[in-house]
């Protein structure tokens, strides 16, 4: 086996009709014990939106445009999904049939955590224990959450969603450079998906999400910010990351309120739902406005990182960037880091 063959994109995926709507669900809450009646609530977000999620659609456009970005490394371009079609095991069946033998997988989460990224791991191994003996190596690329290429694009983000703020100037947020009145003018919100505080507790996820926050906050001149959690789910007794975001909005003093989803790569229905609807009725019933700063995945900084990330490990040695205190993220994450919170009755998640 010598050298790479392909590029895997793998995802969370997503419904693209209403009648897959149900079977998506039921296939990411599997196991969990979560009731039937809440999964019927949150099925209602998607038909409001007409009963598809945006990520699919989002991750062929992140694969059509590495076709260029990644021309020049002549790799195979694969996609699969942990949750819905096409799924990760199907693909890696696929790369198989193909000749594959050696793959890079992108996953579309930047930070440490077992969701986020331990889960992954197991899910790229599962596909390859199912898909048996002759399924192709694949090695996921590394963390991104202090790459230049994430925290760029998310800056720009922001300063696009300050321009479009009552009373900010083309100076964007700059302008909210003293700490005194900033305050009272915009709220500036950084938002990640909350998980149970047992799993935080033996992640770096925090950690990463409050240091990407830092590095798009100061990339952009904006002062002050907070850090706030989203869609929180989960048995009501257990302790999740807090605050959430529709409580920071509805605290706020400020006149606009701008929620920048960092945790994100891609908008999905948590975005959709829980921010473009949620959190904005929050912001509207106390007469703030609302401006929700655009995910970054189609970005053409954003693709270019993938292919730097691509790239450092198809010629060792090649410098990897990073911004801020913290260095690049090692390749193979530690066996066993970021193990999952117990489910009820101690059973692991």
């Amino acid at each position: 086996m010598d050298g790479y063959q392909a590029f895997l994109l793998v995802s969370f995926g997503g419904p693209e009709r209403a009648e897959d709507v149900m079977p998506f669900l039921r296939q990411v809450t599997a196991g969990r014990g979560v009731p039937e009646d809440r999964i019927a609530a949150v099925a209602e977000h998607y038909y409001a939106a007409g009963g598809a999620s945006p990520i699919n659609s989002q991750c062929r456009a992140i694969l059509s445009e590495l076709q260029s970005e990644l021309a020049d490394l002549t790799l195979r371009l694969y996609w699969g999904n942990r949750n819905w079609a096409p799924m990760l095991e199907d693909t890696v069946a696929q790369m198989r049939d193909d000749g594959i033998e050696r793959a890079l997988a992108f996953v579309t989460s930047a930070y440490g955590g077992y969701s986020s990224c331990r889960q992954y791991l197991e899910d790229i191994a599962a596909a390859r224990a199912r898909v048996g003996a002759r399924a192709p190596a694949v090695e996921k690329l590394r963390l991104f959450y202090n790459h230049p290429g994430w925290v760029e694009p998310w800056a720009s983000s922001l300063a696009r969603a300050f321009a479009a703020c009552p009373g900010v100037g083309p100076g964007g947020p700059r302008e909210l450079s003293d700490p005194a009145t900033a305050g009272h003018e915009v709220e500036v919100v950084f938002t990640a998906h909350s998980i149970p505080t047992a799993m935080a507790e033996t992640s770096p996820y925090v950690e990463h999400v409050t240091e990407t926050a830092r590095l798009v906050a100061a990339a952009a001149g904006a002062r002050p910010w907070r850090l706030a959690w989203q869609s929180r789910s989960g048995r009501p007794g257990a302790r999740w990351l807090e605050p959430d975001v529709c409580d920071v909005i509805e605290a706020s003093a400020s006149r606009a309120v701008v929620v920048v989803p960092i945790g994100f790569v891609c908008d999905n229905m948590e975005i959709v739902h829980d921010l473009d609807v949620e959190a904005a009725e929050a912001a509207k019933k106390k007469g703030a406005h609302f401006v929700r700063a655009a995910t970054v995945s189609s970005t053409p900084g954003f693709i270019h990182m993938v292919g730097e990330l691509v790239r450092e490990r198809v010629n060792p040695g090649t410098l990897r960037r990073v911004l801020g205190p913290d260095g690049p993220w090692a390749d193979a994450c530690p066996e066993g880091h970021c193990p999952s919170a117990p489910r009820p009755g101690g059973a692991p998640g």
